[in-house]
């Protein structure tokens, strides 16, 4: 699968559909980043979850624009950037708001690692 190891853009409802779906049926943990071009902390936080992802292949990692997809991030009620929203077969299990490193980097973790063990 050519996404493994990236962080996927999804730039239109029908690409994050596909994607997330695809990722949910998969039982892979999913790390969504809400971000904006605008923002910031979205700006510094970003090439660290693009080198997570590479260390991660089995972990999913899909990225939303808030401006381009206001429709999605309204449905997961995210209200600041960046929000970063863990999904487990489709369910929300986890939610970091803001560009904390280490608590984002930590709850990747927890969660990927109940993965591997399952």
């Amino acid at each position: 699968m050519a996404e493994e190891g990236q962080v996927i853009g999804c730039h239109t409802v029908e690409v994050w559909k596909e994607h997330f779906t695809k990722a949910a049926e998969s039982k892979k943990l999913v790390v969504v980043d809400f971000t904006a071009s605008w923002c910031g902390p979205c700006r510094f936080i970003a090439p660290i979850l693009a080198d997570v992802a590479k260390k991660m292949p089995h972990v999913v990692f899909l990225k939303v624009d808030v401006d381009e997809l206001r429709a999605v991030s309204e449905e997961h009620q995210v209200e600041a950037m960046p929000t970063f929203i863990f999904f487990k077969e489709g369910k929300m299990v986890d939610k970091v708001v803001g560009a904390k490193k280490d608590e984002l980097l930590a709850s990747i973790d927890k969660h990927a690692a109940k993965v591997a063990s399952a």
